[in-house]
């Protein structure tokens, strides 16, 4: 994988706003992880802000960043949502949305001031928005005999990696969160582990 494993993320909502010739945009930078959770948001803003004339936003999904997508709602193209997206690049975050709603003053901006007050907006709102860095982490389920348990727990506690889980039946089951630049590494060393079985589950 080319992805760094550390991303910046915001972790609650923030609002910011911004005003033009009597236009009023009010932006919104909200955590997401999945398409259906900013379908949702969108369809929540469109009720609550429903006398509006547009809602626009920009999103960036993925710790690769690779899931984006910009939607001018009507104003006119690459206005609003390419702005929008640009202030998510230049803060270098991801798993965010941003919904710009404009209330229309009257008084035409231009594309020189709609592209100028969607991107200030949009600025704002990330300003407010609180934001950290997170870790990219692969989850392993490892299984075992009892007699390596000792081995095992060796390389765990060598290692600090994070138990989520374990079920120590007839055999021993545990599922493991180990740092994506560490698990080649850390794979390895389990894997030199005679009668042990490790899998690769997921990301996150």
């Amino acid at each position: 994988m080319l992805f760094s494993d550390e991303y910046k993320t915001i972790t609650e909502v923030a609002q910011g706003s911004f005003r033009d010739k009597g236009s009023k945009f009010l932006s919104f930078a909200i955590p997401v992880t999945n398409e259906q959770e900013i379908k949702q948001q969108l369809e929540s803003f469109r009720k609550k802000y429903y006398d509006a004339t547009h809602h626009c936003y920009a999103y960036v999904l993925g710790f690769d960043k690779s899931a984006y997508r910009v939607n001018d709602d009507g104003e006119p193209s690459g206005t609003a949502g390419r702005p929008i997206y640009g202030q998510i690049l230049s803060s270098d975050l991801t798993n965010i949305l941003i919904i710009v709603v404009r209330y229309y003053g009257g008084t035409k901006l231009g594309v020189p001031g709609l592209i100028h007050a969607y991107k200030t907006a949009a600025i704002e709102a990330i300003n407010s928005a609180p934001i950290v860095t997170k870790i990219v982490k692969e989850v392993y389920q490892v299984e075992y005999p009892y007699e390596i348990m000792n081995d095992v727990m060796k390389i765990i506690k060598d290692e600090a990696l994070e138990v989520i889980n374990n079920d120590f039946g007839m055999k021993c089951v545990i599922r493991l969160s180990i740092r994506h630049s560490e698990s080649a590494r850390v794979t390895g060393k389990f894997s030199k582990l005679n009668q042990l079985a490790i899998n690769y589950l997921s990301i996150s």
